[in-house]
């Protein structure tokens, strides 16, 4: 994780702005397990930024640890859209059969956003994915950091960033979402 929040104080969980982004991202693990990618799409904001950038390990004081200009997604709403589009087709191959996937959100920190209409929210996610027709599961540990926008009356995903913990990903393809 990049840690660019550590210094500002995060808010307490008694906050209900930190009670919302917290109940926003377990609504959220829960749709993409069950699959239901285009509720899922329903909350993102239409500007959204979802990247991941390419891990690399340096040495220490390095100041670095991902590859500039290199992503595993670098996505907007439409590229997001398509790829939730493709999985109703029958040439999504990498999702045939499904897998089966369990998103484990935990360690969330929510501080204040740039205005009262944003949220900066970190949290940790493992994801488990197992395949019908691959015999070992597949897990994924990352860092995530949000921003989420008041968009009328509930909070939206306007950008997030991935980390991840390995600099080599040890799943067959990346046909999921963090």
């Amino acid at each position: 994780m990049t840690n660019a929040l550590p210094s500002l104080p995060s808010l307490p969980f008694s906050d209900i702005r930190h009670l919302e982004a917290h109940q926003f991202l377990v609504d959220e693990a829960w749709l993409l397990d069950a699959q239901d990618y285009e509720a899922w799409l329903d909350t993102l904001t239409d500007d959204i930024r979802y990247v991941m950038p390419v891990r690399v390990t340096t040495a220490r004081g390095a100041e670095f640890d991902d590859s500039p200009g290199m992503a595993h997604f670098d996505e907007d709403k439409y590229s997001l859209s398509r790829r939730v589009a493709r999985f109703a087709t029958e040439h999504a191959w990498t999702e045939d059969p499904p897998s089966r996937l369990r998103h484990f959100v935990t360690n969330v920190r929510t501080f204040e956003g740039d205005d009262d209409t944003h949220l900066r929210v970190q949290s940790a996610e493992l994801l488990f994915r197992s395949r019908g027709d691959v015999s070992e599961a597949a897990l994924v540990s990352c860092g995530r950091e949000d921003v989420l926008r008041r968009c009328g009356d509930r909070w939206k995903l306007a950008r997030r960033t991935i980390i991840a913990d390995e600099s080599v990903l040890r799943m067959q393809n990346l046909a999921v979402f963090l």
